[in-house]
């Protein structure tokens, strides 16, 4: 693949932004859309994304554009990155406007609201399983990466050729791209670690200390690899970058909204006014979908079940936390 062949990047938050210029970084043309128009001519004219992603320079090889046919016009690889409750309706759009060759990337996490479906089921009912496609994550904050900061993420797809052309785009001196063809352990991690981050910003609102952040982040791995093994995932990717690595980075930074949702909570904000304050938080969308899946494979998921409490039904930080301390005693490994 020709390093400067254009990728459309569909979605102009910081994600999208980040991943933007690091494409065009390790040589790729990127066209970068957005849905607000004015929002676009505003990094036209700056040459970043400063409501998004302050301070991060755009190479000359990313182009911001404002209309949707101009993103896609001669390009085969898209990458998605929206949040989940956008994604089914950003492929809608895709679809009527299907590029020849269609190689599909997305970095997006999390499951479908409403149905709990990964996202890889939506691009199939979408765009037919017929297409490459591949999910982008692991352990990556946007600004990090806008920044140039030392960086390692998992490329997983169902296409060997394709995990391969996007590993290469990415890849640079400091940026590091793996490959994998588990689209669904990837995928999993990325959708729960979200949720477990929230426990960990509760734990440390509430004085816990270190010893229960770690429990909590050690468990919280055991509910993942637990849905995602009952999914088809495989244990060697959630526990690597796509798993443990995202879930350490997501529990333990400020970055991260939903441990900032947490804290926040933690420290007697409601639900409604930490919202207000943080934005999206992932993991609060996630959580229902998650107790969703969970329920249909009959799969224990504790520490979720708490943080769904937590946020949707009224039960306090220090009750949702009293309630993971009273468990009864297990084996680990159970």
């Amino acid at each position: 693949m020709p390093r400067g062949e254009a990728i459309a990047v569909l979605g102009a938050g910081a994600w999208g932004t980040a991943l933007a210029i690091q494409l065009a970084r390790s040589g790729r043309e990127v066209r970068l859309w957005g849905r607000d128009r004015g929002h676009v001519e505003e990094m036209q004219a700056e040459g970043e994304n400063r409501r998004r992603l302050p301070g991060a320079a755009f190479p000359a090889s990313v182009e911001a554009v404002t209309a949707f046919d101009q993103a896609l016009d001669g390009v085969r690889d898209v990458l998605v990155a929206v949040p989940s409750k956008a994604f089914r309706e950003m492929l809608e759009h895709l679809a009527a406007q299907r590029p020849a060759g269609l190689r599909l990337a997305w970095a997006t996490k999390g499951f479908e609201p409403g149905s709990g479906r990964l996202m890889e089921a939506v691009v199939g009912e979408i765009l037919g399983e017929d297409l490459p496609m591949a999910v982008l994550t692991g352990p990556t904050f946007a600004a990090e990466v806008g920044r140039g900061l030392p960086t390692a993420m998992t490329v997983a797809a169902d296409n060997p050729t394709f995990a391969e052309d996007l590993a290469t785009s990415l890849h640079g001196p400091r940026f590091r791209a793996y490959v994998s063809d588990d689209l669904i352990g990837a995928e999993v991690g990325g959708a729960m670690k979200n949720v477990i981050a929230i426990g960990a910003g509760v734990s440390d609102g509430l004085g816990f200390g270190a010893n229960a952040r770690v429990a909590l982040i050690t468990r919280g791995l055991a509910e993942i690899m637990r849905v995602g093994a009952a999914l088809g995932g495989k244990a060697e990717t959630l526990t690597g970058l796509a798993g443990m690595g995202d879930l350490v980075l997501t529990c333990t930074d400020d970055q991260s909204r939903n441990r900032r949702f947490g804290l926040a909570l933690a420290g007697g904000k409601t639900i409604e006014q930490a919202r207000e304050e943080i934005g999206l938080v992932e993991g609060a969308v996630a959580v229902a979908e998650v107790l969703r899946v969970a329920g249909q494979l009959a799969i224990e998921t504790p520490i979720s079940e708490q943080i769904h409490a937590l946020v949707y039904d009224g039960v306090s930080p220090r009750e949702a936390a009293e309630a993971l301390l009273s468990r009864d005693m297990k084996p680990e490994l159970s």
